[in-house]
C-alpha cells in the first residue's frame, strides 16, 4: 500500500498547490487566532489591574475612610456604593492587620485579609493576582495614611480572574467568526487559484511539466530551423538558437519588441501584423529566408504568433544557377532553331542554282556568330562568366535585343564563387533586358567587365527608361520589380550576393539604368 506522500507525488500541480495553500491558510488563521487570544487577554489583565489600582487609590485617599476608621457601619455602605459605580468585584478596607471592615460578603467582615499587604504597610501601592474568597481576582492594594503621613489602614479594590474570563471569551466568540470567515475566504480564493493553476497546467504533476521542459528545451536547441514566439504586443517572447543564426541577432533578443531587433522592414511589417503567412521569402543581410507565421487564438482573442523561419539560401543560389543552365539550353535550341532555318535556306539557294548567294549566305552567319564567340571568350577568361554572356546573348537576341560586350572588357580567372557571380551578372543582365524593351529603339545592354588591382568591376547599362533616386532606393527592396506587380527578387537577391562578398553596388544615369558593382579580390593581385 502506496504511503501518503507517495500518492501526493502523483497528485497534479495545482492538486498540490491546493493542498499546501489550504495549510498555509489554515496555520495562517489560527496563528492569529492564538496571537489574538494572548493579546486580548494580557489587554483584559492588565486594563482590570488598572482599573483595581485606580479605585483602589481614589478609596484610600479619601478623607471620609480615615475618619471612619474602624466602624464597619459606616464604610460597608461606602464600600459597596463604590463597587457597584466603578464596577469592580469586591472593595475591602481592612486594618492594619489585615482585619476587614468591608466586604461584598458581609460575613467576611472582621475577618483578615487574603493576600499580600506587606508593600502597602511599608507606603506602597501594588497589584497582583491572588485567590481569595471570591476566587482568583487582580487586585490592588493602597496605605491609607492620616495627615501625618502615618499608615492607618489599608484598602483594596479587584476585579475576579472568572469576570476577565466572561469578558475573554466574548472577544474569542468575535475571533473566531473572523478567523472561520477569513479561514473560508482564503480557502474559496485557494480554490479558484487552484483551479486555474490546473486549466493551465493541463492536470500535470511536476515531474511531468519539468519532463516537457527538458523536453521542449533540448527540441528548441536542436532543431536547425528557426521559432519565433511574438506575442499580441509584437515583443518576442521566445527565440531558439536556429532563429539568432538566421536573423543574426546578436544578445539578449527575448522581451525586446520586434521592431527593435534590427530586421529588413519587410520581415518586420510581417512580424507585426499578426496574420497567417505561408511560406513567404524574405531576405536579410546574407540569407534568403522562407517564412510561415500562424497566429495563436484563446477563442476570439489573439494570443500572439507562432514564426518558423526556413534558410534557403543555398536552395536559392542552387535554382538561380539552374536558371542559368536552362536559359543556356533554351539558347542552345534556339540557335538550332535558327541554325535549321539557315540551313534550308542554303539548300534552297543551291537547288535554285544560286551557289555563290548560298555561299556568301552561310559564311556571313558563321562570321558573325564566331565574330561573338571569339570576343567574349577572348576578353572574358573566366569561364563561367564567358559560359553565361554567350547564353545571356542568345536570349537578348530572340527578344530584339543586342547585348554587347564593352572594347575594354577583359578578365582572367578572379577566383570567385561562380554561383555568386552568376546571380549578380544573370539578374542585373535580366533586369536590363527587360528595361531595354520597354525603351524606345534600338534595345540595347551594354556590359563592361574587369578586374583591376584588387578590385572586380562589373558594370550593366541599357537603353531603357531609366530610374529616379527614389526608385534607385528601392531597387534592392525584396518586392521590387519594373513590371509594377511587387514580386520581384532578382536585384533584392544581387544585393545580397554584393553584400556577402563584401562589395558594393551604384545605380546610375546614362541612356538608361547604369549598375556598376565592385567586389573586393581579397589576397590576390590581378594585373
Amino acid at each position: 500500500m502506496r504511503t501518503l506522500p507517495g500518492r501526493m507525488r502523483r497528485w497534479s500541480l495545482a492538486r498540490q498547490m491546493l493542498a499546501l495553500q489550504i495549510v498555509v491558510v489554515g496555520v495562517t488563521v489560527t496563528g492569529g487566532a492564538a496571537l489574538a487570544f494572548l493579546q486580548a487577554r494580557d489587554l483584559l489583565v492588565e486594563e482590570a489591574a488598572g482599573k483595581s489600582r485606580a479605585v483602589t487609590v481614589s478609596v484610600a485617599d479619601s478623607p471620609s475612610v480615615l475618619a471612619a476608621l474602624g466602624d464597619s457601619v459606616a464604610l460597608q455602605p461606602y464600600a459597596e456604593r463604590v463597587r457597584r459605580e466603578t464596577g469592580v468585584d469586591f472593595v475591602t478596607i481592612m486594618s492594619t492587620g489585615g482585619l476587614r471592615y468591608t466586604h461584598p460578603n458581609p460575613a467576611q467582615i472582621g475577618r483578615r485579609f487574603l493576600g499580600t499587604t506587606a508593600p502597602a504597610l511599608e507606603g506602597r501601592t501594588f497589584t497582583e493576582t491572588y485567590t481569595g474568597t471570591l476566587g482568583s481576582s487582580v487586585r490592588a492594594v493602597a496605605p491609607v495614611r492620616d495627615a501625618a503621613g502615618r499608615v492607618r489602614a489599608l484598602v483594596s479594590a479587584g476585579i475576579t480572574v472568572e469576570r476577565i474570563g466572561v469578558r475573554l471569551r466574548g472577544q474569542i466568540t468575535g475571533a473566531v467568526v473572523i478567523g472561520l470567515l477569513g479561514l473560508s475566504t482564503g480557502g474559496a480564493g485557494t480554490y479558484l487559484v487552484g483551479s486555474r493553476l490546473r486549466r493551465q497546467t493541463r492536470g500535470m504533476g511536476p515531474a511531468e511539466l519539468s519532463r516537457m521542459y527538458e523536453y521542449h528545451d533540448a527540441i528548441l536547441h536542436a532543431v536547425r530551423e528557426g521559432l519565433l514566439l511574438v506575442d499580441d504586443a509584437g515583443r518576442l517572447t521566445l527565440c531558439n538558437d536556429g532563429a539568432r543564426e538566421l536573423l543574426g541577432l546578436r544578445g539578449a533578443a527575448d522581451g525586446r519588441h520586434v521592431t527593435e531587433l534590427g530586421l529588413p522592414s519587410s520581415l518586420t511589417g510581417m512580424l507585426v501584423a499578426g496574420e497567417n503567412r505561408s511560406d513567404e521569402i524574405h531576405l536579410t543581410g546574407e540569407r534568403t529566408l522562407v517564412v510561415n507565421v500562424a497566429v495563436v487564438r484563446s477563442g476570439d482573442r489573439s494570443l500572439g504568433t507562432v514564426v518558423t523561419l526556413r534558410d534557403h539560401t543555398e536552395l536559392q543560389s542552387l535554382t538561380g544557377q539552374l536558371d542559368a543552365e536552362r536559359g543556356f539550353a533554351d539558347s542552345l535550341r534556339a540557335a538550332a532553331h535558327e541554325s535549321a532555318n539557315r540551313l534550308h535556306t542554303v539548300i534552297t539557294l543551291v537547288e535554285l542554282g544560286r551557289a555563290e548567294q548560298a555561299v556568301a549566305f552561310a559564311t556571313a552567319e558563321l562570321r558573325a556568330a564566331q565574330e561573338l564567340t571569339d570576343r567574349v571568350v577572348g576578353a572574358v577568361r573566366e569561364p563561367v562568366l564567358a559560359a553565361l554572356l554567350l547564353g545571356k546573348s542568345a536570349e537578348a537576341a530572340e527578344r530584339g535585343v543586342e547585348l554587347a560586350i564593352s572594347p575594354d572588357t577583359e578578365l582572367d580567372d578572379i577566383g570567385l564563387d561562380g554561383r555568386d557571380l552568376v546571380t549578380i551578372l544573370g539578374n542585373l543582365i535580366d533586369n536590363a533586358v527587360e528595361a531595354a524593351v520597354s525603351g524606345v529603339p534600338p534595345a540595347r545592354v551594354d556590359v563592361r567587365l574587369r578586374a583591376d588591382g584588387t578590385t572586380f568591376l562589373l558594370g550593366v547599362s541599357d537603353s531603357g527608361p531609366g530610374m529616379d533616386a527614389a526608385t534607385a532606393r528601392e531597387a534592392f527592396r525584396r518586392g521590387w520589380t519594373t513590371k509594377g506587380d511587387g514580386r520581384g527578387l532578382g536585384l533584392a537577391i544581387v544585393g545580397q550576393a554584393v553584400r556577402r562578398l563584401g562589395g558594393t553596388i551604384d545605380v546610375g544615369a546614362g541612356r538608361g539604368a547604369v549598375f556598376t558593382v565592385r567586389l573586393p579580390l581579397r589576397g590576390r593581385d590581378v594585373p
